[in-house]
């Protein structure tokens, strides 16, 4: 069982500020409302770009188009999010979660905009398109030894996103 916090703690910000990929959960708050896609748990890995800690109960990360926007759509019906961190070192495994609600602001009204940019990913190739502002109300950490050793080797730029999944597109050889 993990341990719960109501607040980020330091051992948590220091896992966080050292992991180059996080993953953003979120849904509906009524999972059957909505239009089709609506009512499903939406779960996004997100790289190139790093979690924000403005204080223990505050995270923010700059957003790039490219993607749904299921996270906004959610946010927007007060839908709960879930982030989650994981440390993919050898020496010490742990994972970091992080629950509360978002707010999704367009980049010119988010107070955030400017440290944000300032970190903003060089190689990604994909224009910025919002700021999720996330209200911590708990965290838990829990041990990660279901967490494979990953060594990281460089975050994907334009040219490396793969289009084999996407119907219509072909793979370029």
């Amino acid at each position: 069982m993990g341990s719960q916090f109501s607040h980020i703690t330091d051992e948590q910000a220091e896992l966080i500020r050292n992991s180059p990929v996080f993953f953003v959960a979120s849904v509906a708050p009524d999972l059957s409302a909505g239009p089709e896609g609506q009512g499903a748990v939406n779960l996004s890995p997100k790289g190139a770009t790093p979690l924000h800690i403005i204080d223990a109960n505050h995270i923010a990360y700059l957003d790039y188009r490219g993607s749904g926007n299921e996270t906004a759509r959610h946010a927007a019906s007060d839908g709960p999010i879930t982030v989650m961190v994981m440390s993919m070192g050898k020496e010490d495994a742990g994972i970091v979660r992080l629950y509360g609600h978002a707010k999704v602001v367009p980049l010119e009204e988010s107070s955030l905009s400017d440290a944000l940019k300032a970190d903003a990913s060089e190689t990604i190739g994909l224009a910025m398109r919002q700021v999720v502002e996330i209200t911590v109300e708990s965290t838990q950490t829990s041990c990660g030894y279901g967490v494979p050793v990953f060594e990281f080797r460089e975050q994907r730029t334009k040219f490396g996103r793969g289009r084999r999944f996407k119907p219509g597109r072909t793979v370029q050889a």
